[in-house]
């Protein structure tokens, strides 16, 4: 048996009008992330880390900008990436997010998105959540970005 490790990243700036969602949870907050789909990044940054340690395409290959896949769900994404998994002869042995925002505070929050996703994928996954004190575009609360990775197993 051998062992794959993806890593993936990824950010949206804020709208206003929009849920934020965040692991695949809507989380309370004034505004959501703008995107061609519900501007999940740690939903989209586990995605190109599940899908990098498979072998497969990136998240733009899977996911294109096109009307089929507007608005489609950070939970949808992963279950899509989850099949590529599966016809990888693969299996998630665990995956872990870093949320980098100054706000929302995700401790509420943080439960609810692992046991979502780590149902909709089948193996643990863990989200921690950092700051930049401040600094960048996100310690601006212009947006969030994300960094994931994923350790898989072949069956």
């Amino acid at each position: 048996m051998g062992m794959r490790i993806g890593s993936g990243i990824d950010a949206h700036r804020f709208g206003p009008d929009r849920p934020l969602m965040l692991g695949c949870i809507e989380v309370d907050h004034t505004h959501g992330l703008v995107g061609h789909s519900d501007g999940d990044v740690i939903a989209h940054a586990l995605c190109d880390a599940l899908l990098a340690a498979c072998g497969g395409p990136d998240i733009g290959v899977v996911f294109p900008s096109d009307p089929h896949w507007a608005g489609v769900t950070g939970s949808r994404m992963l279950e899509v990436v989850a099949e590529y998994v599966t016809r990888a002869q693969m299996v998630v042995v665990n995956a872990h997010a870093v949320v980098v925002c100054e706000r929302p505070r995700l401790a509420p929050y943080r439960e609810s998105m692992q046991s979502t996703m780590t149902a909709i994928l089948g193996g643990p996954v863990t989200v921690h959540a950092t700051t930049t004190d401040a600094m960048g575009f996100t310690g601006r609360r212009e947006g969030i970005a994300c960094q994931a990775v994923a350790l898989l197993e072949t069956l």
